[in-house]
């Protein structure tokens, strides 16, 4: 296990977090019309912003889920999987502020939503 420290450790990290994601019954329904060659770049860009200060995103992560007709059940299955795929691939402060930051994600998503 290593830290992640480059952008190539957060590609890794999201195309592995996205290929369980993309199995998953019950989250995969959500990304079947994703055209996942022009999305991954975006998350991977987002991810590098969030863990290593990659500075130009600009893309409002919420306003992008407002639409889906998510529950709590859908968030929480979004974070055991991001939490399982962090903790099997790497280790170290950026791993954790990784998990924090999914879970902050969620929390607010699901707050400007309603989803209880």
């Amino acid at each position: 296990m290593k830290e992640i420290l480059e952008k190539s450790d957060v590609q890794d990290l999201v195309q592995s977090f996205y290929s369980q994601v993309l199995n998953d019954q019950d989250l995969a329904p959500f990304f079947q019309k994703i055209d996942f060659e022009t999305h991954m770049p975006k998350m991977v860009h987002f991810w590098s912003f969030v863990l290593l200060d990659e500075p130009g995103y600009k893309t409002n992560v919420t306003d992008k889920h407002m639409h889906m007709p998510l529950t709590k059940e859908h968030f929480d299955r979004w974070l055991e999987l991001f939490h399982t795929t962090v903790n099997e691939m790497f280790i170290g402060e950026r791993a954790e502020i990784a998990k924090q930051r999914a879970n902050l994600i969620a929390w607010t998503i699901q707050n400007k939503t309603g989803i209880k």
